[in-house]
């Protein structure tokens, strides 16, 4: 713990409970004694939000141990997938969950309070490379997911960047609202606030209204964040886009104690930022990707600009290459499990984040889409699906847009409304309007509802809400017609 904290401050509060930050290094230090008494090597947690999680992460690095956060909305195949890939030999979870490997052997250990079960599984060791000391599996567009070596020193750097740009802000008191295994949250939400000595609010999922990866109830969301009265707050954009629609229709705003609701995770968009605000949540979008160890651009009071995904912070570097990608540089992650080091890590350029965007004069980096997912049209115009969908979902009537239209004439979409009995005429003005304001070669001439709504459960999005471009276009194929398969 740092020397700058006050051991007696409040580190972590579950709402029943709250733990000092001496007490917070007392569990952790007992719970990394008993990792390095049995030789765990790599540690994977499958477990809800709770202080005991956090302090499974912070004993993990102590005990230098690999830490394997798991999401519990992935499936059993997923999970599998993530245990032998990377070599885990101990699982902590709760009772429930560790009913699943009955064949193993299990005790029960109690962190912060709470009752856990340690699972110990038959495994070997695996090539990660060298200093690896978490590997965060990202849901990814397959279903497969992807396992990102990180070191110390990278997530550090990024903690540190966003306590130095946000300390005007002076926030002492964050609540956790996204998943602790997605590293947006435990780098952002839970490295940061601590390192600064600030409060992390740390409850059930289902408490802020979070069930899955998907399935957002604005209403208790609202409830809880007026209950707990906290400075910040990380949201997916169409969580920001649910809550800132119930405040509207509801007539109620933010609590007054906010001064900082970032969201990232995918595009924004001007209008749902504008939206927010008119309710009184401080919204402001960001930018990041695990090979960056999460956030590498941040809009702040007094640096905004909306629309845009914000300035460098201290610790990024950025560039864009002469075909408009974006590269980072300054917090690179080590390599991908099974893939050896990332070599482009130490080149001058940095790494190649597949997007698209440029950086304006002032600074601020705009993203427009993804480099694999551009379209050319039959007229040779290039659009990037994003930017069109952006503005798609923009509109009040539309939660979820998916454009296609790579060697056609036209833009073709599939839409998921705001809520199910949306009627198509409804779907049709939101087209309308969105058309308004793109040129004529982006203009969506044709779109359909979708058969299912964008979820991890439906195999239509990952767990940042991204949609799976490739599923959308099977599970529609025989109503859009001709169209080409996207990249994956």
């Amino acid at each position: 713990m740092s020397q700058d904290l006050n051991p007696a401050a409040v580190a972590l509060d579950d709402g029943a409970h709250r733990w000092t930050f001496d007490e917070m290094e007392a569990q952790t230090r007992a719970l990394a004694s008993r990792l390095e008494a049995q030789g765990t090597r790599v540690l994977a947690t499958l477990m809800d939000n709770s202080p005991a999680w956090v302090v499974a992460d912070r004993a993990a690095a102590d005990a230098r141990v690999v830490h394997v956060p798991l999401p519990v909305f992935f499936t059993a195949e997923q999970i599998a997938h993530a245990l032998g890939s990377a070599g885990v030999d101990t699982v902590l979870t709760t009772a429930p969950l560790a009913a699943r490997w009955s064949h193993a052997s299990s005790s029960p250990c109690v962190v912060a309070g709470q009752s856990l079960a340690m699972v110990s599984l038959p495994s070997r060791p695996v090539p990660m490379p060298a200093g690896t000391s978490k590997i965060t599996f990202t849901s990814g567009t397959t279903g497969a997911p992807k396992g990102v070596c990180l070191d110390g020193s990278a997530m550090a750097a990024v903690a540190g960047g966003l306590v130095a740009a946000m300390e005007p802000l002076d926030i002492r008191r964050h609540l956790c609202a996204l998943p602790f295994a997605v590293l947006l949250e435990n780098i952002a939400g839970v490295m940061a606030p601590l390192a600064r000595g600030a409060t992390c609010v740390a409850l059930p999922l289902a408490q802020v209204g979070l069930a899955g990866s998907s399935s957002f109830d604005a209403a208790r969301f609202h409830a809880t964040v007026a209950a707990q009265q906290p400075h910040s707050i990380i949201l997916l954009p169409q969580m920001l886009r649910v809550w800132a629609g119930h405040l509207m229709l509801t007539g109620q705003r933010a609590p007054e104690s906010l001064r900082m609701v970032a969201v990232g995770g995918a595009a924004v968009g001007l209008k749902l930022l504008q939206a927010a605000r008119a309710v009184g949540i401080p919204a402001y979008e960001g930018y990041g990707l695990s090979e960056g160890a999460s956030v590498q651009t941040l809009n702040l009071p007094g640096a905004d600009r909306p629309g845009s995904a914000g300035r460098a912070l201290p610790h990024a570097r950025l560039r864009i290459a002469a075909d408009g990608e974006v590269h980072v540089d300054g917090s690179l992650f080590l390599g991908y499990l099974g893939d050896g080091p990332a070599e482009p890590a130490n080149r001058a350029d940095g790494w190649p984040t597949g997007d698209i965007g440029h950086i304006d004069a002032d600074g601020f980096l705009h993203v427009s889409g993804r480099k694999k997912h551009l379209l050319i049209t039959a007229f040779g115009r290039n659009v990037s699906p994003e930017w069109v969908e952006t503005a798609l979902r923009s509109e009040h009537a539309i939660a979820q847009a998916v454009v296609f239209g790579d060697g056609e004439p036209t833009l073709s979409a599939v839409l998921w409304p705001v809520q199910r009995d949306v009627p198509d005429q409804a779907l049709q003005a939101a087209v309308d309007a969105a058309n308004d304001g793109l040129p004529d070669y982006a203009r969506v001439e044709r779109w359909l509802r979708g058969r299912a709504d964008f979820s991890v459960s439906s195999g239509l999005a990952t767990a940042n809400g991204r949609p799976q471009r490739a599923a959308v276009l099977q599970m529609h194929a025989d109503a859009l017609g001709p169209t080409t398969i996207p990249t994956v």
